[in-house]
C-alpha cells in the first residue's frame, strides 16, 4: 500500500507498477488530478468512504487516497556508485522507525543523494509507514539492503569512498570535517547509535553540537543536518 497524495502522486508519475487506486469518495482538486493521473496511466479508479481507508491502512494516515502497488524492489548495493564521480550515500545503522527511514530518504532524495543503505536484519524496512513519510521520494531514490553493513562499508572504502559516522561522543563537530568528497554517511538507530562494529568501520566520527538539554536528535534530523552539511560544502568547492 501506498498511503497520501504526494507518495500516491509521484508513485504514478515515476510508473511504478499500481494495481488500483482507491479514493475516498469524489474528493478535492489534489485527488480529482490523482484520479485523472491514475486514468491517464491506465489504473483502475476505485471510490470508497473514508472508514474503509482507515481500516485498510490500519492507521496509517492516507489522506484519503490509497494505491494498491507491486513492493519497492531493493536495489543493488554495488550499482549505487557505479558511474557516479562524486557519490553520496546515506547508511541507517539500525533505525527502527520506518518513519525515520523514510524522512532519510526524503531527505537524501531531495539533496540530490544517490542512495540508501540499510541493514537487512533489526532494522525497519520499507512499510506503507515509510512511503508515507518519504512522500513520494521513493519512487525516485534507490533503496538497497545488505546483509552486513559494517561489511558493506569497507567495501565502498575499497572504492575510494570516505565513510563519515555521526556519534554524540566524537570529538569533530560535523560543520569542521571535509565533507566535500565522495561519502556514505552513516547514521545509528534509536537506541543502540552507530554500534561497535559500524563505528570502527568509519574512517571520521563526527558530533551534531548539544547545547540545550536535550542529549541526542532524531535520527532523521541528524541524518537532515549532515546531508545538506555535504551540499552546501559541495556547492562551495565547485
Amino acid at each position: 500500500m501506498i498511503c497520501g497524495r504526494n507518495p500516491v502522486r509521484e508513485a504514478l508519475r515515476a510508473g511504478r507498477p499500481v494495481h488500483k487506486i482507491i479514493v475516498a469518495g469524489k474528493g478535492n482538486g489534489a485527488l480529482r488530478e490523482i484520479a485523472t493521473l491514475a486514468r491517464a496511466r491506465g489504473v483502475p479508479v476505485q471510490f470508497a468512504d473514508r472508514a474503509a481507508l482507515d481500516r485498510l491502512t490500519g492507521g496509517v494516515r492516507h489522506q484519503g487516497v490509497v494505491a494498491l502497488a507491486a513492493p519497492v524492489g531493493y536495489a543493488d548495493p554495488d550499482g549505487l556508485v557505479a558511474g557516479k564521480e562524486r557519490p553520496l550515500l546515506v547508511a541507517l545503522a539500525g533505525v527502527q522507525d520506518p518513519r525515520n527511514l523514510g524522512a532519510v530518504v526524503r531527505t537524501a532524495e531531495a539533496a540530490g543523494a544517490d542512495g540508501v543503505v540499510i541493514p537487512a536484519r533489526r532494522a525497519a524496512g520499507i512499510t506503507p509507514a515509510a512511503e508515507k513519510a518519504a512522500a513520494g521520494a521513493l519512487a525516485h531514490l534507490p533503496v538497497a539492503r545488505v546483509t552486513n553493513l559494517a561489511r558493506f562499508l569497507e567495501q565502498m572504502k575499497e572504492k575510494g569512498l570516505w565513510v563519515v559516522g555521526a556519534d554524540p561522543e566524537a570529538e569533530q563537530v560535523y560543520w569542521d570535517a571535509d565533507l566535500r568528497g565522495p561519502l556514505v554517511l552513516v547514521v545509528g538507530g534509536e537506541e543502540a547509535g552507530l554500534g561497535r562494529v559500524v563505528r570502527a568501520a568509519c574512517d571520521l566520527l563526527v558530533r551534531v553540537p548539544m547545547t540545550g538539554r536535550v542529549g541526542s536528535l532524531n535520527a532523521s534530523v541528524a541524518a537532515a543536518l549532515l546531508i545538506y552539511e555535504v551540499l552546501r560544502q559541495r556547492r562551495q568547492d565547485g
